[in-house]
């Protein structure tokens, strides 16, 4: 049994540095402008970020195949349901490489109703940094990215949606709307 101390000991430190690592890293991907970028949804209409100045963006990307992508999917369905009518927009990109023909099942099966944008292409990760799925931005309404969680979340947790609140309530013109937070965290 002692020759497997040393090998195990080893390996839940690199499973804890890797865990820091990656909380470290989603703590340092607030406070920067977000990265435009145009992509169609899968009606063949486009969306470019920058058009949603002004609004609160919920950005999210995502894949199919990815576990705690399909895991959070009904709690955004249900956070953008809540925030309806308001100054919020939630745009989920989708990594997956096949493009529409595995994004549309998904999507009816799961009865989504907020935009999904196709990045086949992979155009937006890299311009935001991502190192897996799921990963999502919140973007105030000068288009400055304020929160960044990575993994899957309770969405329409009353703690999520009060920072949502917030957000809303905040004057474009004000300092305090461009300040970098805390990674939401349920």
């Amino acid at each position: 049994m002692k020759r497997w101390g040393i090998p195990f000991g080893l390996l839940l430190i690199a499973l804890g540095a890797a865990f820091y690592y990656q909380q470290r890293q989603a703590a340092g991907r607030a406070g920067f402008p977000a990265p435009d970028f145009s992509l169609r949804d899968l009606d063949g209409h486009m969306h470019r970020l920058s058009d949603f100045r002004g609004k609160v963006v919920f950005l999210n990307l995502w894949a199919t195949w990815c576990p705690p992508c399909r895991m959070e999917m009904p709690s955004m369905e249900r956070l953008h349901q809540r925030l309806r009518g308001k100054d919020f927009a939630m745009l989920a990109v989708s990594e997956d490489e096949a493009g529409a023909s595995a994004v549309e099942p998904f999507v009816h099966d799961m009865g989504l109703t907020f935009p999904i944008l196709l990045d086949a292409e992979g155009v937006v990760p890299p311009r935001y940094g991502v190192t897996g799925y799921p990963e999502t931005f919140l973007i105030n309404r000068e288009g400055q990215v304020v929160h960044h969680t990575i993994g899957p979340e309770d969405w329409d947790s009353e703690p999520v949606y009060q920072v949502l609140l917030e957000l809303l309530k905040q004057n474009p013109d004000s300092t305090q709307a461009t300040r970098a937070q805390q990674p939401i965290g349920s």
